[in-house]
């Protein structure tokens, strides 16, 4: 059973100078676990914090997609860019993981005035969805953590729906404020996707999904991906983090990213990183919980997996890397899930919104 997941943040990690050809220490993802896991197709997001200007962010997403471009070229036994259904069954014929490419934050592509200059710019350079806003608001749209700049979406917000629309790219609501959900729903003419959180109604953190969201997603002919942060499943993990008082050594990973060619600062985020995976948290039963509460919501046709993958300093117990995603498919058999229902949670039901985007 082929694998799919919506959302992992990959190419930051190549800026951290990760080799996604060889099996990394300390990596939640890279080629070699991919393929042990049956993950044969993942979105690597091209993730642009939102502390930069637009002018800022877009100078790094292209340096995000060079990177990945890089590592694809460097390893092109291995994996190949993906854009549509056919071009993934032929990299699977090849023997080849299908990397499809997001943005995660679009503030980026708002820059010089040019949204929808920049957006066919790149589609035409492989990105199939973005993520229309992160951790703040910005000039689209108002994020779930956000001041609440727009009351949902900016004008220019719904301009970008129309553009995303008329295109065939995918709208991603994760990080969206629910305002900003309300509004995309209300213009967009096409499915869109929620790639990566879980369920308020079984954890009300600020990025999880409320079942009428879940609903009205589905009713548009949507897609939700459940994912595997244990901030998002449980209050265990943020508890357990508040009173280790590793939140302070958290800093380490800061002092890594800017200078990853330091085997010091390497050392030192990985020391940080054994004392987070010791912490008790969620594990692979709840992720299951999740998906079964927002199938039992929003339908069978309309739930999947968007782990967030390096982009979370740990993962679910026992899901530490994407090599033991498929135990999240063991825990769905034990609930009773048929394979003809698990097929379109590991991937089916992702392709179809791709497809349905696309025509």
């Amino acid at each position: 059973m082929m694998l799919f997941d919506a959302h992992c943040d990959a190419p930051s990690q190549m800026l951290r100078l990760r080799d996604f050809g060889r099996d990394n220490a300390f990596a939640q993802v890279d080629f070699p676990k991919m393929r042990r896991g049956g993950v044969e197709a993942s979105f690597f997001a091209l993730y642009v914090p939102a502390r930069l200007s637009a002018e800022e962010g877009l100078a790094y997403l292209e340096r995000l997609l060079g990177s990945l471009q890089g590592q694809l070229a460097a390893h092109a036994d291995q994996a190949a860019p993906a854009m549509d259904e056919e071009s993934l069954r032929k990299n699977r014929r090849r023997g080849l993981l299908s990397l499809f490419l997001g943005i995660e934050n679009g503030h980026p592509l708002t820059a010089g005035g040019d949204f929808g200059g920049l957006l066919r710019r790149f589609y035409s350079a492989g990105v199939r969805y973005v993520t229309l806003v992160h951790s703040a608001d910005n000039a689209l749209a108002d994020s779930c953590t956000g001041k609440g700049r727009w009351g949902g979406l900016s004008p220019l917000g719904r301009e970008a729906v129309a553009e995303m629309n008329a295109c065939g790219m995918l709208i991603d609501l994760a990080h969206a404020a629910a305002k900003t959900i309300d509004d995309v729903l209300a213009c967009s003419t096409r499915p869109v996707a929620f790639t990566h959180g879980c369920c308020a109604a079984l954890y009300p953190h600020p990025r999880n999904l409320g079942d009428a969201q879940l609903t009205a997603i589905a009713d548009r002919g949507g897609f939700v991906g459940i994912s595997v942060y244990p901030a998002f499943l449980s209050r265990q993990y943020q508890e357990a983090l508040q009173s280790s008082g590793l939140g302070a050594e958290l800093e380490a990973e800061d002092a890594f990213i800017a200078h990853p060619e330091d085997p010091a600062r390497r050392t030192a985020w990985e020391a940080v990183q054994r004392r987070l995976l010791a912490l008790p948290r969620s594990g692979v039963a709840d992720v299951a919980v999740h998906i079964d509460h927002a199938v039992r919501v929003a339908g069978i046709e309309h739930v999947g997996i968007g782990t967030d993958f390096d982009g979370i300093e740990v993962a679910a117990a026992g899901l530490d890397d994407i090599s033991r995603l498929g135990l999240v498919l063991d825990a769905l058999r034990k609930r009773g899930y048929g394979e003809d229902a698990l097929e379109k949670i590991a991937s089916g039901n992702l392709l179809r919104v791709l497809r349905d985007i696309q025509n």
